[in-house]
């Protein structure tokens, strides 16, 4: 980007300033401004002006729409909910302000009211991409995979490449983000800040080859399940083969790190303990001989099953006993699921513990201990906010990463992430009272969202920093190489 384009938006704010001093009434001065203002990251002054613009005119859609953009961009998901119900009352038949309100109802897991909006969308629009890209993500939730893949099929055909914008004064990083469309991407808004960098999204499954691949200093491949990319794994090593940059989590090393292939290739590392798994059709579960197929596969109750390809606990549950299971079947999606043998991660207490730690150009950095009552541990469910005391352990294993843990349990976490052989990713682990490693899951789609406004939470923003740091210092370091290395050629 020249200095020129660069200077443009601060320039016209600046005229614009001049016009509304004249004018403070000026509606479209002072709404173009905002946009402005959101569009440079300068929150608190688009803030100010939406504010004003909504006074005068409270029902206005492009005021209601972007607000709630600017809101939810910040994180305050209830004002965004509020703006965009808002534009939808007054704009029924709008359909962006419909796609914008079911992506959000999406986002915090209301599916049944997403739906309804996105379906009114596409009545409005029936060729609307978002509002097919975002059926696409629900239906693909919910289990209905032909379903999902039909709405991707009309939101990305034709249309996989996406400019992200650029807000920096220097001349940014160029980086090519490999996405797939069926989800199971590395969350990287947090990552790549549009400072630094400037982002084009390539969604791979849909990529003509035909078309050049836009100018780029290095690749960073965000597509991290395996379980469920193997499709858009396969196009994004097609996609490799036609540049010469430098790459972050190649295809080849994510392929390997599904749940049941970690799992197997873990478990003959020395003090490492995995579940063992077996895939089965939900079917056979479901019937009246569902107890006899489990214990053919030498699995003992309870246990748990699974639905590969989905996160953060959905679609996983544990079975306590024979006469459970087939309606624990019922209640799951899909074709197949998998049987998962529970490892014992209770600590003293009784207490379920689950550890994360980063991995970051194959260097490891923690990021936090979970405790939880629940045997389906999640830090953002569990008894961590409520508990002060679980709050000092989480501190104390951030604090000490190593100390925490054992020398035993460093060496094989150490042991792990060679194996992974991933530049971006985490493992999710328990420590036995051996010292041994209780692996749970190692791939590169763990969530690394910025911590909330709460002093509660004070004592976890080093080891966030470190992480955040680690990943900018990756990302320039390799674009740096890929630079000398071009000006030497």
């Amino acid at each position: 980007m020249s200095d020129r384009a660069k200077n443009l938006p601060k320039s016209r704010i600046e005229k614009l300033d001049r016009v509304l001093a004249r004018d403070p009434e000026a509606f479209a001065a002072r709404f173009e401004r905002a946009g402005l203002h959101r569009e440079q990251g300068a929150y608190e002054a688009a803030k100010a002006d939406y504010l004003e613009l909504l006074r005068r005119r409270p029902t206005d859609f492009g005021v209601l729409n972007d607000f709630g953009s600017l809101v939810l961009k910040a994180g305050y998901k209830d004002a965004a909910r509020s703006l965009f119900s808002e534009a939808v009352r007054h704009h029924p038949d709008n359909p962006m302000g419909r796609v914008n309100l079911a992506t959000l109802l999406f986002l915090i897991d209301e599916h049944d009211a997403a739906r309804t909006h996105f379906e009114a969308a596409l009545r409005a629009d029936p060729d609307h991409i978002h509002a097919h890209r975002g059926m696409g993500n629900l239906l693909a939730e919910t289990g209905d995979a032909a379903g999902a893949r039909a709405h991707r099929d009309k939101g990305f055909k034709d249309h996989f490449l996406t400019i992200l914008p650029c807000r920096g004064q220097r001349p940014p990083i160029r980086v090519l983000l490999l996405v797939s469309a069926a989800g199971g991407n590395t969350p990287t808004a947090s990552l790549l800040d549009e400072q630094v960098f400037q982002t084009t999204v390539l969604v791979t499954e849909y990529y003509d080859a035909k078309v050049a691949l836009p100018a780029h200093d290095l690749v960073f491949n965000s597509i991290g399940d395996a379980d469920m990319c193997a499709e858009a794994l396969e196009a994004a090593g097609a996609v490799l083969r036609q540049t010469s940059r430098p790459v972050i989590n190649h295809p080849l090393a994510v392929g390997k790190t599904g749940r049941a292939a970690n799992a197997e290739r873990l478990r003959t590392l020395p003090n490492v303990i995995t579940p063992r798994m077996a895939t089965v059709p939900r079917r056979a579960l479901a019937g009246s001989d569902a107890a006899a197929v489990v214990a053919a596969h030498g699995f003992a109750f309870p246990l748990l099953l699974r639905v590969p390809g989905f996160h953060t606990g959905r679609f996983f549950v544990r079975v306590e006993n024979a006469e459970n299971l087939a309606a624990a079947a019922n209640e799951l999606p899909g074709d197949d699921v998998w049987l998962i043998e529970q490892l014992d991660a209770r600590d003293g207490q009784g207490m379920f513990r689950k550890i994360r730690v980063m991995i970051v150009d194959r260097k490891l950095y923690p990021l936090h201990l979970a405790i939880s009552r629940d045997w389906k541990v999640h830090y953002f469910r569990a008894d961590m906010a409520e508990s002060a005391v679980n709050r000092v352990h989480d501190r104390a294993f951030l604090d000490d990463m190593a100390g925490f843990i054992g020398p035993r349990g460093m060496a094989v976490l150490e042991r792990i992430n060679a194996v992974l052989d991933l530049d971006y990713g985490g493992i999710d682990f328990a420590v036995n009272a051996a010292g041994d490693i209780l692996f749970f899951e190692g791939n590169a789609t763990m969530v690394m969202a910025p911590l909330a406004a709460d002093d509660k939470w004070a004592y976890r923003r080093p080891a966030f920093d470190a992480v955040f740091a680690a990943i900018r210092t990756m990302l320039l370091d390799r674009a740096r190489l890929e630079s000398l290395a071009s000006a030497q050629a």
